[in-house]
C-alpha cells in the first residue's frame, strides 16, 4: 500500500466511505511515450549502412533518417555486462556482471545477479503505468538459475517484465531455439522445413503482446526490450537472404575496410585526418612468462589465403550479412505495425549493438562455434566441406576474425577487448514527436550506462529512493538529452570505466588509456601490463600511442582506473581461458553434485548447466524400460545436439549409443543382439583411459548384465554447448545428436514405456547394473 487509506470505516459498510486510491493500478501521465529498445548482438560498428557499412539495413536507415545517429557511444565489450547497463543505468561491475552470466565468480563484481538495489527500467516504469515486454535474449541470470527447479527471481518476470518470450542464455540455435514463455519452456511453433526462424517468431510475439494490451487500454504506453539473437553466432538464415550478398564481399576484409572507411569519412562519421588502424597490431606482444599473443586473436592476411579459403571466408560474410538484413526486415515489420496503429510517432526507439563484432570464430572461422568453448581449434578443411551448408541447420557457424576486424572498421580488435573495436558501437535514437532534429550525426562520447538516465529524463521519471523495498544505488550514467539540440553541445560525460576478461581501459575528458592484455589468455601479472595512451579527440581510431611521450598522463589515468574500480566494484580481474571460466568448479549449482541422477519421461528438458556432468570422467547411462514390442524404436536418452552430445537409442531392434564429438566425429556403438521384450535395463558404460583431455576410453553396451557391444570413443573436454539443448528422456527434440535415428523429430521412443534413466558418475566399476537400477528406483 503506497498511499494511506483516507476513507471512513464504521461498523456498517453502508455508513462507511470507501477510498480506492491506495489500490488503484499505476497510470502513466497522459501522452507518455512508448519506449522500444532494439538490442542487436555482436553487430559491430561498421556493418550497418548508417555507420558506413555495406550490409543493407533499410529499416535501420529509416530510423536514422528520423532521428539521431551516434558515432561515439560505448559498451562494455561483452553482451551480459552491456545489457545490464542498458537496463539499469549502472556500470556492469556494480551490477555484478563483470562477464557473461555463464561465467560468474563469487565476488561482488561478477556474481551474475543484478542487485535489486540496481532496479531495471522495467521495474521502475512498470510501477508507473507502463506495460513491460521482453522479446528474445535475456542473458542476465546465472547458469544455476536457468532451470525449472531454481528461483525465478532473476528471470525477466522477476525483474519487472510482465511478459516474456525468448531464450535465457547468451545464444541459441535460430532454427531450433531454446524457447521460454514467461516462466516455463515451450516448444517452437513450427520447424525450419515449415519456414520457422526465431527472429520472425519474436517479431510475431512482439506485435501480439502490444495488440493484447492496446485492445483493452489504447492509451497505455509500453516499454519493450526487443533483443533478437542476431547477429550473434550461430549465423542462421534462409538461403534467399544469403544469396542477396553473393559476390559482395569478394574484395576481402582488408579492401572492405578501405571502402568502408572512405564512406565513413564522406558521411562525416570521422574527420579526414583520421587513420585506419593496422592489421594484427599486437602479434609481437608476449606475457612476462614468454607466452605469445593468442593465435585465435589474430587475423590471417587476405593475400595469404588460398582461393578456396577466400571463397569460404566470403561465404561466411555473405551469411552474416543475410542474417543481419533479415533481422532488419523483421525490425521493419515491427516498425510498420507501430506506424499503422499510430504508435510510432510517440515511440522513443533506441537501437544499439551490445558490443563489437565477435572474434570467437578465430582466424579460420567455424562451422561449430562450440569448438571455441572447448578449446579445440577449427579445421579449415572441415570448414570447407560445409561451404554450401553455411547458415543452414547443419552448421553452427561463425565468420573468421578478419571479418570481425572489418565489421569494426576503422578500429582494431573486437568483442571482449577494450580497444575501440570491442566497445565503440552503434547507437541510434528516434522519437518523431520529441526530437526535432532528423537524420543528423552526434559525436559526443557516451556509454551504455547513459541510456537509462536519458530515458528517465525524457519520460520525466525520477529514480525512486526505493524499488520493491530495496534502497537504490544511484545511477552511474548521465542523461544525454542535451545532445538532441546539436552536435556542438559538450559531451555530458566526464569519465568511463572499462574492464573485461583482463582487458582494461579508462576514458577521461578526451584521453583514453588501455592495457595491452589479451582476454581469456591466462597471462595474469596485471601489475606488469603495458598501457597505451590516446588523445581520442584527435585520434579516434587509436593509431598513435602517446604513452612514451606522456608517462605522467598514463600513470594519472591508470590511477583513475583504480579509483573507478573502487567506486564500481571493478576488482578482482579474471583472464582465465574460456574453458576454465565456463567450467569453474566453485560455481554454485541448483543442487549439490551427486553420484547418481535419475531422470523421467514426460518432463521438461534439463539444461546442461543443471544436468549431470559427464565431462572427463567415467559414467553409466542406464535406462529402465518395459519393451512390449519387437518393433520398439526411438530415443531412450539424449543430451546435447548435432554440434556436440550423446544419446542411447534403439534402431532396427538393436541398442545403439552415439557420441558426437563437437560435431566433427560421430561414433556409434551397436549392440550385437536384439533387444528383448519385457522389463530390461539398457545401459551404456564409459571407462576412460586416464586424465588426458580430450578423454579417450571404452564404451560398452549392456542389455541387463550381458555385454552386447563395445568400441573406443573420444569425449569432449567442455560443454556440449554454451547454452541451449539439454538432457531429454524418450526423445531428442530440435537439432538431433545424430542423423541416423529412426522416424522423425523428436525421434520419440515407441514400443514400450520408459520408467526412468539413471546416470551414474561415481567412477565405481560396472557391476550388475540391473540390480543397481532397481535399488535406485526403489529409493526414488
Amino acid at each position: 500500500m503506497t498511499e494511506p487509506f483516507r476513507g471512513v470505516i464504521d461498523i456498517d459498510e453502508r455508513e462507511s466511505t470507501p477510498d480506492w486510491t491506495p489500490y488503484l493500478q499505476p497510470v502513466a501521465p497522459d501522452g507518455a511515450p512508448n519506449v522500444l529498445y532494439i538490442v542487436l548482438d555482436d553487430v559491430g560498428f561498421s556493418a550497418m549502412e548508417p555507420w558506413g557499412g555495406l550490409i543493407e539495413t533499410p529499416n535501420v536507415n529509416r530510423l536514422a533518417a528520423n532521428g539521431l545517429t551516434y558515432t561515439n557511444w560505448h559498451t562494455t565489450a561483452l553482451c551480459s555486462p552491456t545489457r545490464s547497463s542498458l537496463l539499469t543505468g549502472r556500470n556492469h561491475t556494480t551490477n555484478g556482471m563483470a562477464c557473461i552470466a555463464e561465467a560468474t565468480s563469487g565476488f561482488p563484481n561478477a556474481h551474475g545477479h543484478i542487485p535489486f538495489e540496481c532496479a531495471t527500467i522495467a521495474e521502475v516504469l512498470g510501477e508507473r503505468g507502463w506495460n513491460t515486454y521482453l522479446l528474445g535474449k535475456w542473458h542476465l541470470c546465472p547458469s544455476d538459475e536457468m532451470n525449472l527447479a531454481s528461483t525465478k527471481r532473476n528471470w525477466p518476470l522477476g525483474r519487472g517484465f510482465e511478459r516474456y518470450y525468448g531464450f535465457l542464455g547468451g545464444e541459441t540455435n535460430q532454427w531450433y531455439p531454446d524457447l521460454m514463455y514467461d516462466n516455463h519452456p515451450v516448444d517452437q511453433p513450427a520447424l525450419p522445413e515449415d519456414g520457422y526462424h526465431l527472429t520472425t517468431d519474436l517479431t510475431d510475439k512482439a506485435i501480439e503482446f502490444i495488440r493484447d494490451a492496446k485492445m483493452i487500454t489504447p492509451d497505455k504506453p509500453f516499454f519493450m526490450y526487443f533483443a533478437p539473437g542476431a547477429a550473434h553466432a550461430p549465423h542462421h538464415v534462409a538461403k534467399e537472404w544469403i544469396e542477396k550478398y553473393r559476390g559482395v564481399f569478394d574484395m576481402g576484409y582488408e579492401v572492405y575496410r578501405d571502402v568502408v572507411f572512405d564512406r565513413q569519412k564522406r558521411l562525416g562519421i570521422f574527420p579526414e585526418s583520421a587513420e585506419l588502424s593496422p592489421l594484427n597490431p599486437y602479434v609481437g606482444e608476449s606475457s612476462v612468462d614468454g607466452e605469445p599473443w593468442p593465435p585465435l586473436d589474430t587475423v590471417r592476411p587476405w593475400d595469404s589465403l588460398s582461393e578456396e579459403e577466400k571463397r569460404l571466408f566470403c561465404r561466411m560474410a555473405e551469411v552474416f550479412a543475410g542474417f543481419l538484413s533479415h533481422t532488419d526486415h523483421e525490425i521493419g515489420r515491427l516498425l510498420d505495425f507501430l506506424d499503422e496503429t499510430g504508435e510510432l510517432e510517440n515511440t522513443i526507439v533506441v537501437l544499439v549493438s551490445d558490443n563489437g563484432a565477435s572474434g570467437e570464430g578465430g582466424p579460420n572461422g567455424s562451422v561449430n562455434e562450440n569448438k571455441f568453448f572447448n578449446g579445440i581449434p577449427d579445421d579449415i578443411e572441415e570448414n570447407l566441406r560445409y561451404l554450401d551448408e553455411l547458415g543452414s541447420p547443419a552448421t553452427y557457424n561463425h565468420y573468421p576474425t578478419g571479418w570481425a576486424w572489418a565489421f569494426n572498421t576503422p578500429f582494431k580488435m573486437w568483442k571482449r577487448y577494450n580497444f575501440e573495436g570491442g566497445v565503440a558501437d552503434p547507437l541510434l535514437v528516434s522519437w518523431p514527436r520529441g526530437i526535432t532534429a532528423r537524420g543528423e550525426l552526434r559525436h559526443q562520447f557516451l556509454h551504455a550506462t547513459d541510456v537509462v538516465p536519458t530515458m528517465y529524463d525524457l519520460l520525466r521519471v525520477d529514480l525512486p529512493a526505493t524499488v520493491k523495498g530495496y534502497p537504490q544505488v544511484p545511477l552511474e550514467g548521465v542523461s544525454f538529452r542535451s545532445t538532441f539540440d546539436g552536435d556542438d553541445v559538450p559531451t555530458p560525460k566526464e569519465s568511463a570505466f572499462f574492464s573485461m576478461l583482463g582487458s582494461r581501459a579508462v576514458w577521461h575528458r578526451g584521453w583514453k588509456a588501455v592495457s595491452v592484455h589479451p582476454t581469456l589468455s591466462g597471462w595474469g601479472h596485471f601489475d606488469r601490463d603495458r598501457w597505451e595512451l590516446y588523445n581520442t579527440d584527435e585520434d579516434p581510431t587509436e593509431c598513435h600511442d602517446l604513452a612514451a611521450q606522456q608517462p605522467v598522463k598514463v600513470q594519472e589515468l591508470v590511477n583513475h582506473w583504480f579509483h573507478l574500480a573502487g567506486r564500481y566494484r571493478g576488482l578482482p580481474l579474471n583472464d582465465r581461458t574460456a574453458r576454465e571460466v565456463l567450467a569453474d568448479p566453485s560455481r554454485p549449482q541448483v543442487a549439490p553434485p551427486r553420484d547418481r541422477y535419475v531422470y523421467y519421461p514426460g518432463t521438461a528438458e534439463v539444461p546442461e548447466s543443471a544436468a549431470v556432468n559427464i565431462r572427463n570422467r567415467d559414467y553409466t547411462v542406464a535406462v529402465d524400460v518395459l519393451v512390449d514390442s519387437a518393433d520398439a524404436s526411438g530415443v531412450l536418452f539424449s543430451h546435447g545436439a548435432r554440434f556436440g552430445g550423446h544419446a542411447l537409442y534403439i534402431r532396427d531392434g538393436r541398442l545403439h549409443y552415439v557420441y558426437n564429438f563437437v560435431g566433427t566425429t560421430v561414433r556409434t556403438v551397436v549392440g550385437a543382439s536384439p533387444v528383448p521384450t519385457g522389463d530390461v535395463v539398457l545401459s551404456a558404460v564409459f571407462v576412460r583411459d586416464g586424465d588426458a583431455m580430450p578423454t579417450t576410453g571404452t564404451l560398452s553396451l549392456y542389455v541387463d548384465d550381458e555385454k552386447v557391444g563395445e568400441d573406443r570413443i573420444v569425449t569432449q573436454p567442455g560443454n556440449f554447448s554454451l547454452v541451449g539443448e539439454g538432457l531429454n528422456v524418450g526423445k531428442d527434440p530440435a537439432s538431433p545428436v545424430t542423423s541416423e535415428y529412426p522416424g522423425t523429430s523428436p525421434y520419440a521412443f515407441t514400443g514400450g514405456a520408459i520408467k526412468a534413466v539413471i546416470v551414474d558418475v561415481s567412477g565405481q566399476p560396472f557391476f550388475d547394473i540391473e540390480k543397481e537400477a532397481m535399488a535406485m528406483m526403489a529409493r526414488e
